[in-house]
């Protein structure tokens, strides 16, 4: 009797060594990925485009299996009109609308500070800004992604150049593409 219960229990053990639960199979949980891009924006206040630098930092899975975060710092110093340049530094939700394969989509909506240093050296301001925008990232090595992205940032409280007294300012929307590389740490 002893060496049947001993026989069955080592036939059952390979068994038991191959069962898990389905969520300990699928991996996930949190993913973190940095990266860098390269922007161009229409500042909404002097006639040329604005080019720069930008980083940003991917927080996914969070809570929900599509919800994530997005922070970034960017700035913009290249092909400046007479001294002006921005920057801004921006964080919040962003929600995966679709993936197919390796090619993800996400809507975005970032709050933060804008900066701008206005040109011929009329001044300089930090306003708060909101941003929606989209993101495409296509992943190309296990760790490693192209990304492209869209912002239409408002910046509510800034003058525009619509501003003469005594009527209102409308702010500024300064809006523009950005493409970069991502790295997912894990």
């Amino acid at each position: 009797m002893v060496q049947k219960l001993i026989g069955i229990a080592l036939l059952l053990i390979p068994i038991s060594v191959f069962a898990q639960v389905a969520p300990a199979t699928e991996g996930g949980g949190l993913t973190l990925s940095a990266g860098a891009e390269y922007s161009n924006f229409h500042p909404d206040w002097g006639p040329n485009r604005l080019g720069g630098i930008a980083a940003f930092v991917d927080a996914d899975h969070i809570f929900l299996h599509n919800l994530g975060a997005e922070g970034e710092a960017r700035w913009l110093i290249f092909n400046e009109f007479e001294g002006e340049h921005e920057s801004n530094y921006l964080i919040g939700p962003r929600y995966r609308l679709i993936r197919f394969h390796r090619l993800s989509a996400y809507a975005k909506f970032l709050m933060g500070a804008g900066l701008i240093t206005y040109p011929n050296k009329i001044g300089s301001g930090s306003y708060f800004a909101y941003t929606p925008g989209a993101t495409a990232e296509y992943r190309f090595l296990h760790r490693f992604s192209a990304r492209v992205d869209y912002e239409y940032q408002f910046w509510p409280s800034a003058p525009g150049l619509a501003f003469t007294f005594p009527n209102p300012s409308h702010g500024l929307n300064p809006n523009g593409f950005s493409g970069g590389v991502s790295y997912r740490i894990f």
